[in-house]
């Protein structure tokens, strides 16, 4: 036991800090389940456990930012630092998004087969290939790129928490589709139709696959990048902050600025997110002109 905490540096503890608040977020999830008997599309809002989940996915995330630079300027033992880090990202940014996406979205009791077969395999592709991008990244990072190839894995959860939080609040919000304008029993199930769930099946295809791919990703670390990541960042966390202000349900004739605010905050969020993914080559080739200079 001695030699273990021997070691451990400084950052090391962030490391593990980070991967007990992606496991916290999986007991809020599952803390959550029981509460999504009474269905979101009703009129309510998101059950405050899942965005509980969602605030300990973010902690990590910032934890995951700091203790690089902490590794880097105090802690003298980094003999288990890359290791920790790998199994902390995958926990808090892997399994804990896709376990979240599917308690949210499984509609439990209600769906068909299809729609909980077909959702239960994206959730489970997005697990593999962010087991994949962050085994990938460990024998990468001793090489000299200034950039990742693929999706990062807080990435990842920042482009899954995102667009959940705000297919979840569209119904709430008093904009798009009518439920009347569903009708697809045979595949969602029967009762009350869902309203836009079925983009979320595709997104997380995407993003697995992104995570996996060979694109040049921007570490984010300095300049026109890094300003706009702390945006995003700041955009997402407000928000979470925000929906865990609003505790009474928005049913119709009450004031929906609340959700409409919130809405606009992930918005924000996803909209950063999408374009780092379009745009990441460019952001690549754009940092390396700066540093050429």
């Amino acid at each position: 036991m001695k030699t273990t905490w021997r070691m451990m540096g400084v950052a090391d503890y962030i490391t593990i800090g980070n991967g007990i608040l992606g496991v916290l977020a999986i007991v809020f999830i599952l803390l959550a389940v029981e509460d999504m008997r009474d269905p979101y599309y009703n009129g309510g809002l998101l059950t405050d456990y899942i965005w509980t989940a969602m605030f300990c996915i973010l902690l990590s995330a910032f934890g995951d930012i700091i203790d690089g630079p902490i590794a880097r300027r105090w802690s003298k033992r980094r003999l288990l630092g890359g290791s920790l880090d790998i199994m902390s990202d995958c926990i808090s940014f892997c399994v804990a998004p896709a376990l979240m996406v599917f308690a949210m979205f499984g509609r439990m009791g209600e769906a068909t087969p299809l729609w909980t077969i077909s959702l239960a395999i994206a959730c489970f592709w997005v697990i593999a290939c962010g087991m994949l991008r962050l085994a990938r990244f460990q024998h990468e990072n001793g090489g000299d790129v200034s950039y990742f190839h693929g999706l990062s894995s807080p990435a990842n959860a920042m482009l899954l928490i995102s667009a959940a939080a705000l297919i979840w609040l569209q119904p709430s919000s008093g904009i798009g589709p009518s439920l009347t304008e569903w009708d697809c029993s045979w595949c969602w199930g029967e009762g009350e139709k869902p309203f836009l769930d079925f983009i979320i099946l595709p997104l997380l295809f995407f993003s697995g696959a992104m995570m996996i791919s060979d694109r040049p990703m921007s570490k984010l670390k300095s300049g026109m990048t890094m300003r706009l990541s702390v945006v995003q960042f700041v955009a997402l966390l407000f928000a979470v902050i925000h929906a865990m202000t609003l505790t009474s349900k928005t049913d119709a004739g009450e004031d929906l600025s609340g959700t409409l605010f919130t809405m606009f905050l992930f918005s924000i969020s996803f909209f950063f997110v999408i374009a780092y993914i379009l745009g990441g080559p460019r952001f690549v080739e754009f940092e390396n002109s700066l540093a050429d200079e």
